[in-house]
């Protein structure tokens, strides 16, 4: 069951300004990733469901944030119909991230009280997200949907709605600034803040560092 409430979760990630996307299929790896970015200052982690015993390997890696890292909220993404999202619930995952709408997803995580950001890529879908309890949606794909420049259109009409785009967000000022500038709450990354090589040799120090100077370009962009 869930330990954090679904406010809870949309403030954390509205207070963090990014949520790191990840999937490795060690659990080792999986440890190292997530304790990098609790040392680089971020508090919450979407783990893809990908691969062979995904669900299983989550179960586990939230275990260990739990015994380990308080204050670390971990939830499940890639998820894209209500059986599979009932499996991470059931693992413990606060909240549940989809890159589409699904309206019986919607109804399994309002009833068990977890918080669901579904994907969208219309004004359209991000209404009837909201009107079924959406907090958070994810803008997804975000550049090929329209980059910052379909987030600051959202806003004119839609000021409330709250935008995590996913794809097509990376490190740089010039980028986050184009994000938040639009109006984002927070972003979704993941290959850009998780390079190939620094991931295969395990260099946790350099990854925590990495996520260090992101937070700081992440904090003076949004203020």
């Amino acid at each position: 069951m869930a330990k954090y409430t679904r406010i809870e979760v949309f403030l954390k990630m509205k207070e963090t300004g990014v949520v790191p996307v990840f999937y490795h299929s060690d659990l080792e790896v999986c440890k190292g990733v997530v304790k990098a970015c609790y040392d680089g200052g971020i508090r919450v982690f979407e783990w893809v469901n990908r691969g062979d015993f995904a669900s299983e390997l989550f179960s586990e890696l939230n275990k260990y944030a739990l015994a380990e890292l308080p204050g670390m909220i971990l939830g499940a993404g890639s998820v894209v119909e209500e059986g599979t999202a009932a499996i991470y619930i059931q693992a413990g995952a606060n909240f549940i991230v989809s890159p589409l709408l699904n309206e019986n997803m919607a109804k399994l995580c309002n009833r068990r009280k977890v918080m669901w950001a579904p994907g969208c890529g219309t004004i359209s879908e991000i209404g009837r997200a909201e009107e079924l309890g959406a907090e958070i949606v994810k803008m997804f794909p975000a550049s090929e949907v329209g980059g910052p420049s379909f987030v600051k259109a959202v806003k004119g009409p839609m000021p409330k709605t709250n935008i995590m785009p996913t794809g097509g967000v990376d490190t740089t000022e010039a980028n986050l600034k184009g994000w938040f500038s639009a109006g984002v709450t927070c972003v979704g990354m993941g290959s850009n803040l998780f390079p190939k090589d620094m991931i295969e040799k395990r260099d946790f120090a350099a990854l925590t560092q990495k996520v260090k100077d992101l937070m700081a370009t992440i904090n003076k962009v949004k203020n």
